[in-house]
């Protein structure tokens, strides 16, 4: 039987699938498309989704990232989670940006980890976080997203700052596409 989360997962993981397949605004090349079966993800892995309070920072320093493209995008330092993911403690921070239209924007987590270059994109993969004002989030890596850079150079992706390279696994979410 397939509980309601795995249901949702798989729900969102086919919408995705069929989006990245037929859509003009796709971000995978269109001379791609006609043979795009739809992307590799880790199976489903109930332990792999937490739910964490946000350690909120007393002020938001603003964080540099650089992207893709050689350009910079501008982030506030918004937070970070703790929590224990293979038998390590870890810290992911979150990071709002600088001219969000609103203090409630989603928050965003860019994250590497130890399957980086090797089972999951090299610049690292994506987390968006629903604000959630009583300050507990759904952190849900099987819902972990590669950025569109991914796929296609015509994107600018910013990359994951040093203290979100987390030294453990995280097998859940999307792999690394391969256009074969």
């Amino acid at each position: 039987m397939v509980d309601d989360h795995t249901f949702r997962i798989e729900q969102e993981r086919k919408e995705k699938d069929h989006w990245f397949g037929a859509a003009h605004d796709s971000p995978i090349p269109h001379e791609a498309r006609h043979t795009f079966k739809g992307l590799s993800y880790y199976p489903i892995d109930p332990a792999l989704r937490f739910r964490l309070r946000i350690v909120d920072f007393p002020k938001e320093e603003v964080l540099t990232l650089p992207t893709s493209k050689g350009t910079e995008q501008q982030y506030l330092r918004y937070g970070y989670f703790e929590f224990s993911v293979g038998g390590q403690t870890v810290r992911l921070h979150a990071y709002r940006k600088v001219h969000a239209h609103s203090a409630h924007e989603s928050l965003f987590v860019p994250f590497r980890d130890a399957t980086s270059a090797k089972e999951t994109y090299g610049a690292g993969r994506y987390l968006d976080l629903d604000f959630e004002p009583s300050g507990v989030y759904d952190v849900d890596f099987n819902r972990a997203y590669n950025p569109y850079c991914a796929y296609s150079d015509d994107f600018v992706c910013p990359f994951p700052p040093p203290e979100n390279w987390l030294k453990v696994p995280i097998r859940a979410g999307e792999k690394t596409w391969s256009k074969a």
